[in-house]
């Protein structure tokens, strides 16, 4: 399973035949496993990785902390799950350090991803504060890197 998932996770593209190749299974094997596997939640989706700089298509994107206090019977489950109903929450994790929650929130614009700060996120019961980075530029995303460093030929540096 995990040899599966690790292929998958890296090229959601495999064709069924391509897999059972890789992982010497039969195609119904491979077929039959990724749909136990998408009925137990474990593949959750399929993405693309999109780099909207050269897409000129504008889109707005944020790393938000979120401070909040856990609740008696939920922890911060609940809280969770009222933020993760939000369309425009891309990505929210429970996190260890200055903050409860880690969210990445996608918007037309500042301005719209503003909004959904102010008007929707802080008042959230539960949210006692919000700290909001914009990211101007992403280099790298998913372990994909969006610009190739052909300059002078640099190299990292391997030592042994």
């Amino acid at each position: 399973m995990k040899e599966l998932l690790t292929l998958l996770e890296n090229n959601a593209r495999y064709e069924i035949k391509d897999l059972a190749a890789l992982l010497n299974e039969s195609e119904e094997a491979v077929t039959d496993e990724i749909r136990a596997l998408e009925e137990r939640n474990i593949i959750a989706g399929y993405h693309t990785i999109i780099n909207w700089d050269k897409a000129d298509t504008e889109i707005s994107k944020a790393i938000i902390f979120v401070n909040c206090v856990p609740e008696r019977e939920s922890g911060y489950d609940k809280i969770a799950r009222k933020i993760a109903r939000f369309p425009e929450v891309d990505s929210l994790c429970l996190i260890s350090g200055k903050a409860e929650f880690l969210l990445q929130v996608n918007g037309r614009n500042m301005r719209e991803v503003s909004n959904f700060v102010a008007h929707k996120l802080a008042p959230t019961e539960g949210v006692n504060g919000t700290e909001t980075m914009f990211i101007l530029k992403e280099y790298k995303s998913n372990g994909v890197c969006f610009e190739e460093n052909t300059e002078d030929g640099e190299r990292l540096i391997v030592t042994p």
